[in-house]
């Protein structure tokens, strides 16, 4: 599959880190982000810039995109200047973009129409896992495309799982997101508590990430609140939105989950404190100042 063309549209935080193993691993890629200077270290690295989603488009024979909101993701590919318009028949689309599942659906339906390929492909492992290679990969679409593109994940995927049909792979990341909700605020309580109580918390990290309160968030997150560092693997602001995605569905659903809801509550509280753009990490600032 190396022969084929790259195109990937979404430079941020995990987006680059992706791009890199890419140029890496000796695929031909082309990149385009709404703002060009995110990109510039990478085509320094030999990557190839286009002007518009369109240029980006028109030469790949594999689109991945990687952007912020489901609105972002419905102006990208269903505007007039958007992928599908720009697309042709044989072209597979590969959205990372944590997204609804509707909209994963859609995105499927109209690719199918025009005679594409569609994967709904969310990930987990934030910046870390972006820039090691080791992402978490939840997958939905046909089982047939997946297999065909699983080399080409495993570039910058380790755990890469088919979880069933178009949007399949949103709603595990909607599981991922909930599991992370909890998680992040069980992470900073027992650290506020550590901190309040005088334990050294390095010192209670060393016990309890190892035992069976070990999470992500603990073991990766944990260090960096302590260090006051709130610069995002992934950021507040997206944090939010997912929840939302979350909270829609379990309606949806008819599902009641009184811990999303806690866990969005406090995060809006953040995102109206200014803190969109720090990492889901400075959740600790409910608890301590």
């Amino acid at each position: 599959m190396k022969n084929e063309k790259i195109a990937f549209i979404g430079t941020g935080v995990m987006g680059a880190s992706i791009v890199k193993h890419l140029v890496n691993a000796s695929y031909d890629v082309t990149v385009y982000t709404r703002t060009k200077s995110k990109a510039d270290p990478l085509v320094e690295l030999g990557v190839r810039w286009a002007d518009s989603v369109g240029e980006a488009v028109r030469e790949a024979d594999i689109i991945f995109t990687m952007i912020g909101m489901p609105a972002d993701v419905e102006e990208v590919y269903l505007s007039e200047n958007g992928i599908f318009a720009n697309g042709r028949p044989s072209q597979t689309v590969v959205d990372m973009t944590t997204s609804s599942p509707e909209l994963a659906i859609a995105i499927a339906r109209k690719a199918e129409s025009l005679q594409m390929h569609s994967l709904d492909a969310p990930v987990s492992g934030g910046d870390i896992g972006a820039q090691n290679g080791t992402l978490s990969i939840m997958c939905g679409g046909k089982k047939a495309l997946y297999d065909r593109l699983l080399p080409i994940l495993s570039v910058f995927g380790k755990q890469i799982v088919y979880q069933g049909d178009a949007g399949a792979g949103q709603h595990a990341k909607m599981c991922n997101q909930i599991t992370v909700a909890g998680n992040m605020i069980g992470a900073c309580e027992a650290l506020a508590y550590a901190m309040k109580s005088g334990l050294d918390p390095d010192t209670m990290l060393q016990s309890v990430a190892s035992g069976a309160a070990g999470s992500w968030s603990l073991s990766a997150l944990g260090p960096r609140i302590i260090e006051e560092d709130y610069e995002p693997g992934f950021f507040v602001k997206h944090f939010v939105k997912d929840l939302n995605i979350a909270l829609q569905e379990t309606e949806r659903l008819n599902l009641e989950l009184p811990g999303l809801k806690l866990a969005r509550k406090m995060y809006i509280e953040l995102l109206d404190q200014g803190y969109g753009e720090k990492g889901t990490q400075v959740l600790i600032k409910q608890y301590i100042d």
